[in-house]
């Protein structure tokens, strides 16, 4: 059975049990700050067991792409190495919101596996929750009783706090899981030793196919558990490992999920890629295997990570996505021989064989195989330079062992990996001290750690119910009350407050656009909001201090004059996108935008630069639709398939509800949740202030409105008027600053010209100065010349004979340059290399440099270096 006929069997089957079918939620979590990816097949479901929001049915499945590469749930060093652990994996899901419970859910995963998929009911396993009196959760005897009426109880499975008791983290909803186990092996295996001994062991054959995980708990702060108000069932199915089951392989790899990405790699690198079948391989095939799996699991999370709108970077989300590549271009590399970029050649392969399901991947294919080209391209050089970096502290290590610190400081400024650098080293007959590596690596996770830890309180509930809304579209100010508190202690914030109110008037942080900032007020006292962010369905409002009286009434009140000046962005936001698809073309699509009180930022697919005068052309056109003075039309709450059909833009790897809201300006129509100007022309005016790449295929441009023009358009008169000053007020400024130029022009090539005399000159006078040493024309001195010049005279000397090993110093207003020549038939009977010598002697002056065999440079930073450097030059003749 083919993967596509796997998942869509899955699909129909809780679908004839009335589930509502939705699609995957985006893999890079947008509106929920505890976590970066969406890790589990619950995450986009949240705030329905947390009962913040109602779901649109009570019964929902799908397959939800995931990635676990942070956090607590984290397998990126297992990838590759064994045939089971994925960055990104599919999980099938079928949800119950407090509708059907262990019941129907037991029997309904049974009926499906055995008599549908026709799984050998003699393979499979369950296991149970065996209770936990320290927590007071008693033996899961409903599900157990269950499980008799399918199995013996010599199948039955009584699992620990660990292996059957789910949590979606420290604090929130949980419950005891029943999982079923499949036995892969052979026969013969099976009748030397039972399944049921090798459940949970991490045996790569006996694995877990299916989990049941029944929320009946929320987790407090204090680590106690209460009761939920409804009961729920989260089923995550491994998607890779029932297709590994059904296609009778012992690895995930080894299915049709991954052989057509692993075939592609055979194809490129011209090496093969062998079964788990196979035993007995080499240790040099088994390298191979593990790159060729890091590869083929990799380029699906990267690939999908950039299609749901997460771009590779040096923060974030982005860093980790980055990492992820890198670990697999560098497997590449050292196991593969790849030194060309490549794996963004295997995207079109990903998305001929996932499109039909995840048509994100289809639709974004250009632009996710143009951003990891060129991702690779850039690391392969960072390897390059690693290399040179790594030869330099060879060169410095007395012994054979280098310093763990110096190896961790390569991987962590350069993220030149560690087991490439010990594949290096061990060519040498060297190592390094990998105590010393992983106590430099530790220490970086203890700050991260640190910096990062918070500590989040239990909410204290003031009113019951769902009775929280949002009146911030039409109001600035609201008389409100508060239902919730809860208090958060962070390293990096210290100690904070989120306050949830009933009517709240403060947009919160989301599509782009900051949170707004304000005041609470009482009769009695004022309460400063810092900031306003959406977590599981509720608008949270941060507060250094709390109101000493939690149920008196409060008037919530915006900044207005933040919120003004952000919406002018917002709306500003709009029309450019609407401006960059009418002057560029219509493959412009949003990738990312920020939008606050003083500019606005935003992200786009284009293949090249902005040429200035199509900055200048969307500039315009944005002003005049500013001129127009086009009213806001907003539909609230509209059907998202009327409003695509009216010819709304929806931002890709955004999640929308069956409504959505719907903003107007013109003919600029887009799906958003911000909060936007009345009429274009409170914007007032529009201007662009920067043009640039973010990643390939990526551009961004930042600019201002309103105010922030007015601004602009002094600063630029008052610089004007300095320019004027210092040239002594010119009648014509820009005739005055060109013949300046023109002026500085003429004495340039003067000068240039009287160095190349004085070099000339100066010819003479060192050809006097040159010693032999073992038949070598030797002389190293520092010359009164700027480096170009010094480049002339080595040359000029150069013409006097075959055999000269020059070095000439320069201190140009302090910054040392060392300029060494070498006679080419001095550089091929000698062995010379003019490179080399002043990468060493760059050491004394606190830099380094390079270039050809017979000519090279180093730059550095330490000028009283400059006699040690050329007192050592004499070395390399002797």
């Amino acid at each position: 059975m083919k993967s596509q006929d796997i998942r869509k069997a899955y699909l129909q089957f809780f679908e004839s049990k009335g589930h509502l079918i939705v699609p995957s939620a985006p893999i890079v979590l947008k509106d929920d700050p505890t976590l970066m990816f969406n890790n589990s097949g619950m995450a986009q479901f949240k705030e329905y067991f947390l009962g913040n929001a109602t779901p649109k049915s009570n019964r929902i499945a799908d397959t939800q792409k995931c990635l676990r590469v942070s956090g607590k749930h984290n397998d990126l060093e297992d990838v590759g190495f064994d045939t089971y652990h994925h960055t990104m994996f599919e999980m099938l899901g079928n949800w119950s919101f407090g509708d059907y419970f262990k019941k129907e859910a037991i029997p309904w995963a049974w009926e499906f596996l055995t008599e549908v998929l026709k799984l050998d009911k003699d393979r499979l396993y369950v296991s149970v929750f065996e209770g936990n009196e320290a927590e007071n959760v008693p033996f899961d005897q409903d599900a157990f009783d269950i499980w008799k009426q399918f199995v013996s109880e010599d199948r039955i499975i009584l699992g620990n706090k660990k292996d059957n008791f789910w949590e979606m983290g420290d604090q929130g909803p949980c419950g005891p899981c029943s999982e079923i186990h499949i036995d892969l092996r052979s026969d013969d295996e099976r009748a030397a030793v039972s399944g049921f001994s090798l459940v949970n062991a991490d045996h790569p054959q006996v694995v877990e196919i299916w989990n049941n995980v029944f929320m009946e708990f929320n987790r407090k702060a204090d680590g106690s558990l209460e009761k939920l108000p409804a009961q729920h069932v989260d089923t995550g199915m491994g998607f890779e490992r029932l297709c590994m089951a059904m296609q009778g392989v012992t690895s995930n790899y080894d299915t049709d999920v991954f052989t057509p990405l692993i075939e592609k790699v055979e194809q490129i690198t011209g090496l093969k890629y062998t079964s788990n079948e196979v035993k007995n391989i080499s240790e040099e095939q088994n390298k191979i295997n593990i790159a060729i799996r890091v590869i083929v699991d990799h380029v699906r999370a990267v690939a999908f990570a950039i299609a749901d709108g997460q771009l590779p970077s040096n923060n974030g989300a982005g860093y980790v996505i980055r990492r992820i590549l890198r670990r697999a271009i560098r497997y590449g590399f050292t196991f593969l021989n790849t030194k060309e970029p490549f794996i963004n050649q295997l995207v079109a392969v990903l998305a001929d064989q996932m499109g039909e399901f995840f048509p994100e991947i289809k639709k974004q294919q250009t632009l996710v195989t143009n951003v990891i080209r060129e991702e690779e391209a850039s690391f392969l050089r960072t390897l390059d330079q690693g290399l040179q970096l790594l030869e330099n502290v060879v060169d410095e290590t007395k012994g054979t062992e280098v310093s763990g610190v110096k190896a961790f400081e390569l991987y962590d400024t350069f993220g030149f990996p560690k087991d490439l650098t010990a594949l290096i080293l061990k060519e040498k007959g060297m190592l390094f001290n990998e105590a010393e590596f992983d106590a430099s690596m530790q220490e970086q996770k203890n700050r991260s750690r640190a910096a990062s830890e918070v500590s989040t309180d239990d909410w204290k509930i003031l009113v019951d119910g769902n009775v929280e809304s949002f009146v911030g579209y039409d109001q600035t100010e609201n008389e409100v009350k508060i239902t919730r508190i809860r208090k958060v202690d962070s390293k990096k914030d210290g100690v904070m407050y989120q306050i949830v109110l009933d009517a709240t008037p403060f947009y919160p942080e989301g599509g782009g656009q900051v949170g707004d900032k304000g005041v609470l007020v009482s009769a009695n006292e004022t309460i400063e909001i810092i900031d306003t962010k959406k977590e599981n369905n509720l608008i949270l409002h941060f507060a250094k201090k709390l109101p000493e009286n939690l149920t008196a009434s409060f008037v919530a009140k915006v900044n207005t004059d933040l919120r003004i000046n952000t919406s002018k962005n917002h709306s500003a936001t709009h029309l450019m996108h609407q401006a960059l698809r009418a002057i560029l073309g219509t493959h412009v699509e949003q990738k990312g935008s920020l939008v606050n009180p003083k500019n606005l930022r935003f992200d786009f697919s284009h293949f090249s630069k902005v040429t200035d005068e199509e900055l200048q052309q969307v500039e315009d056109f944005v002003n005049a639709r500013i001129q127009e003075q086009l009213p806001l039309i907003e539909r609230r709450s509209i059907p998202i398939q009327q409003a695509l059909d009216e010819g709304a833009m929806a931002l890709f790897g955004e999640k929308y509800g069956d409504n959505v809201r719907a903003i107007k300006f013109g003919d600029s129509m887009e799906l958003c949740g911000g909060i936007h100007v009345n009429n274009t022309a409170d914007i007032w005016s529009f201007k662009i202030v920067s043009e640039g790449a973010v990643a390939a295929g990526i551009r961004r441009i930042e600019a201002i409105t309103g105010e922030g023009v007015r601004q602009f358009f002094a600063s630029q008169e008052e610089l004007l008027s300095e320019i004027k000053s210092a040239l002594k007020n010119p009648q014509d400024a820009v005739k005055a600053v060109v013949s300046l130029q023109d002026e500085n022009a003429k004495l340039k090539k003067q000068i240039e010209a009287l160095l190349k005399e004085k070099a000339k000159n100066m010819k003479a006078e060192l050809a006097n100065e040159l010693q032999e040493v073992n038949g070598v024309q030797f002389l190293a001195k520092q010359v009164d010349l700027n480096p170009e010049g010094a480049k002339d005279l080595a040359y000029e000397l150069g013409n006097l004979g075959n055999n000269l090993f020059l070095v000439l110093a320069t201190a140009e207003e302090g910054k040392p340059m060392l300029s060494c020549y070498i006679s080419k038939e001095l550089v091929a009977e000698k062995n010379l290399n003019a490179g080399q010598v002043v990468r060493e002697l760059g050491k004394f002056i606190q830099g380094g440099g390079g270039g050809q065999p017979f000519f090279a440079t180093a730059g550095g930073k330490n000028a009283a270096g400059i006699p040690e450097a050329l007192a050592k030059a004499i070395d390399f003749v002797k």
